[in-house]
């Protein structure tokens, strides 16, 4: 058979690079960047063109997978998967009500609008409770910020790459990471395109990343994000550097803020931060008198002890510094679809809208805190989640305390997982089913393109039919949802968003009499009825599904984003951005150094590695070879435990301990250490578990008090810890 080249997308992290796959005999043989892609322009990373090992891995699950008594697996038909799936399912439910049933999907659902549509439309028509994402354990402290801020979870200010003339970035490692939180393909080339007009890119971080490595680097001790924006505010008011004309126009709550930050000299701060008091009123100084200037922040403060803070005090610098909704500041993209505008009308996921039984912890676009999914599990009670689900997740290496949600996992009714692999959390499911790969689904990127400086969109068709037997994420649910009399997106108006859908229906010819709803229909609709779209003919030259269908390498949507758009993204009544919000002001009062403890000196943050990405990709022959798992130390801090380059050490917190390689880098501030995250595989995929490598995450806490009170989210950066030499005898 003749090889054809099919135009695709990358939907491993967020730049969606365009890519390139050759077919041969409909499978995958070669992935290579998109040339004609007209912003990644014939660049993709390692990983992307490594996806063909994922795609042809022989250690795929392909067939609906059932446990033995033996605590192996035995493969069996869909048919009877689904069958006593449902038949387990509804005897659960009848005994223990739909308050039992629970999901966890992790972060690779996201990059796909049909798992992403229909894990909601399942939720909302099950009415379930117990829903868990890796949102707390990556970016909702960034949505609950925006919240109070704005009045809108989803509307997420974006750094306009391309204009801006200085660029204060804390936390983040784009060269490595590609950019997260901010869709921009060859964001390196968009860094360096910054300095070298003239402008200036300042990173802060415990480490000296990759990114910092190019552009100036501030160190700072890690989990000091807060104070060292305080103090940066702190002196932009003090020294009346603020955009006053801005603040009258865009901002509520202006004197609040000033006094809460008042106290947060960088003479005070220093002794917290680690950095000079000189160089945060230099710094202050800079951002504020730059032309246009943007700031920016990303996993590296989501996941310390003050986590929605931190992003809260980073829009509020962009704010006070007149940096908000202006070229080349902090800008907010488009929407494809009017996500946040239908679900501000229609309140289907919002903040706080409930409670968690365990921990009574609000929750963000109606998910809980993964943390506490173990003890959701193992507390007795009403509302004792009893039956799981999950999908495209690894959570017993994503959250703090693995060890306790494998064993709490065995006490499950009902543990069902969607997924490639057998993994380090479904190797004790009851069943394990497979789902497509990327390329086998069509595709869009729905949640993207209002993180994107250049607004742009593209449609993929599925590049080959799935492999063996795995079935698209939306079916599985689907099937699942038939078996307990649940239908996801059913037209009736009784159902939650069924009087939008109906008035939707209604604009199709004869009125979509006998349409099965399918996710395909829902996107064309979606993408018709957004800021871009063609009103079903309405708006001349607008999207819709056929029109994107026309672009394969994808459509540019606009030179930059539209700016002058603020009123229409705050919510709030007086369509002002509020500064001073009760939440805000208390974590700013409360706001203490926590005393060090002679007992664990150091402080362990996460890094990210160019060739993984959490631990899904770690089967790949060639992402894995010739890589190990190794922690980073400063050679001072080596020296006082007695540790040389390539020694075994012992890492240990109040919560757990571990053991991995110690490589010496003067990379690091003193007193901190960097281990990557995600290492540690047990299950069925071979090659990461023969990789090596611990679970770092073992280190950290599930206790309720460590969890982060306003968004949920874990506490994984800054986690005092104490390293030692493991001697000849101890290994």
């Amino acid at each position: 058979m003749t090889a054809r080249e099919v135009p695709t997308y990358c939907r491993i992290c967020e730049p969606l690079c365009g890519l390139i796959a050759t077919v041969e005999n409909d499978r995958v043989v070669r992935l290579r960047p998109d040339r004609q892609h007209p912003l990644s322009q014939g660049f993709a990373c390692p990983k992307g063109i490594a996806f063909t090992e994922v795609q042809n891995d022989p250690d795929r699950v392909l067939y609906p997978l059932r446990r033995i008594a033996n605590g192996g697996f035995e493969r069996v038909t869909w048919e009877v998967a689904l069958d006593e799936i449902g038949a387990r399912l509804r005897a659960i439910l009848g005994e223990h009500g739909r308050e039992s049933l629970g999901w966890y999907f992790g972060n690779p659902s996201t990059f796909s609008y049909s798992h992403t549509l229909w894990l909601l439309g399942f939720q909302l028509a099950a009415g379930l409770r117990h829903v868990y994402s890796a949102g707390s354990q990556d970016v909702n402290n960034r949505f609950v910020a925006s919240e109070l801020l704005y009045g809108s979870l989803t509307s997420v200010p974006v750094p306009d790459l391309d204009r801006t003339d200085f660029l204060l970035m804390i936390g983040a490692n784009p060269v490595v990471s590609h950019g997260s939180v901010v869709s921009a393909p060859r964001i390196r080339d968009r860094l360096t395109g910054i300095t070298k007009r003239g402008g200036r890119v300042v990173v802060v971080d415990p480490r000296r990343t990759e990114t910092a490595r190019l552009f100036d680097h501030v160190g700072v001790r890690p989990d000091t994000d807060a104070w060292l924006l305080a103090a940066l505010l702190q002196v932009i008011f003090a020294e009346r550097l603020e955009d006053a004309a801005a603040l009258r126009d865009q901002a509520a709550g202006v004197a609040e803020l000033r006094s809460a930050v008042a106290r947060f000299t960088p003479e005070l701060t220093a002794p917290v931060t680690g950095v000079d008091p000189d160089v945060v009123r230099a710094l202050a100084r800079d951002l504020a008198a730059a032309r246009r200037a943007a700031v920016y922040g990303r996993t590296g403060t989501c996941l310390g002890r003050h986590a929605t803070l931190v992003a809260f005090l980073i829009d509020a610098l962009a704010v006070v510094t007149g940096n908000l909704d202006r070229p080349g500041g902090s800008v907010f993209g488009r929407e494809l679809a009017a996500v946040s505008q239908l679900n501000a009308r229609l309140r289907l996921l919002g903040y706080d809208q409930k409670r968690s039984r365990v921990g009574d912890f609000p929750d963000v676009l109606g998910t809980f805190p993964a943390t506490i999914m173990a003890k959701e599990i193992t507390t007795p009670g009403p509302g004792r989640l009893r039956a799981l689900f999950t999908s495209a997740g690894n959570p017993v290496l994503s959250v703090p305390n693995g060890d306790e949600l494998s064993a709490a996992l065995r006490q499950l009714d009902l543990f069902v997982s969607i997924d490639l692999y057998l993994n380090d959390t479904n190797r004790t499911a009851d069943y394990v089913l497979p789902a497509t790969t990327f390329l086998e689904r069509d595709d869009a990127p729905l949640p993207f393109t209002g993180l994107a400086p250049i607004p742009y969109a593209q449609y993929t068709e599925p590049v080959v039919r799935p492999y063996g037997e795995a079935r698209q994420e939306w079916e599985i649910i689907d099937a699942i949802a038939s078996r307990i009399g649940v239908q996801p997106f059913a037209f009736g108006p009784a159902r939650p968003g069924g009087r939008a859908l109906s008035a939707l229906r209604r604009r199709l010819p004869g009125g979509g009499a006998g349409l099965r709803v399918r996710p395909r229909l829902l996107l064309d609709l979606a993408l018709r009825t957004g800021p871009y779209g063609d009103l079903f003919g309405l708006r001349r030259g607008g999207l819709s599904l056929a029109e994107l269908r026309r672009h394969p390498h994808g459509l540019v949507l606009g030179e930059h984003v539209r700016t002058g758009v603020l009123r229409h993204v705050v919510r709030h009544r007086d369509r002002r951005v509020r500064l001073a919000p009760p939440q805000i002001l208390a974590e700013l009062h409360a706001l203490a150094d926590t005393p060090t403890d002679p007992g664990y000196p150091l402080r362990i943050i996460g890094m990210r590695e160019l060739k993984s990405h959490n631990s899904w990709m770690h089967n790949a022959e060639s992402l894995i070879a010739r890589r190990e798992h190794a922690a980073r130390l400063h050679p001072k801090d080596a020296a006082l435990a007695g540790i040389a380059d390539g020694d075994r050490c012992r890492i240990t917190s109040a919560h757990g301990s571990i053991e991995v390689t110690a490589r010496l880098t003067e990379d690091l501030t003193e007193g901190t250490i960097a281990v990557p995250h995600g290492w540690g595989h047990r299950g069925g995929w071979r090659r990461a578990t023969a990789a090596g490598g611990v679970n770092v995450n073992l280190l950290m806490s599930s206790e309720i008090t460590d969890v982060e009170r306003l968004a949920g989210m874990a506490h994984l950066n800054g986690v005092p810890v104490r390293v030692e030499a493991v001697t000849t005898e101890q290994i």
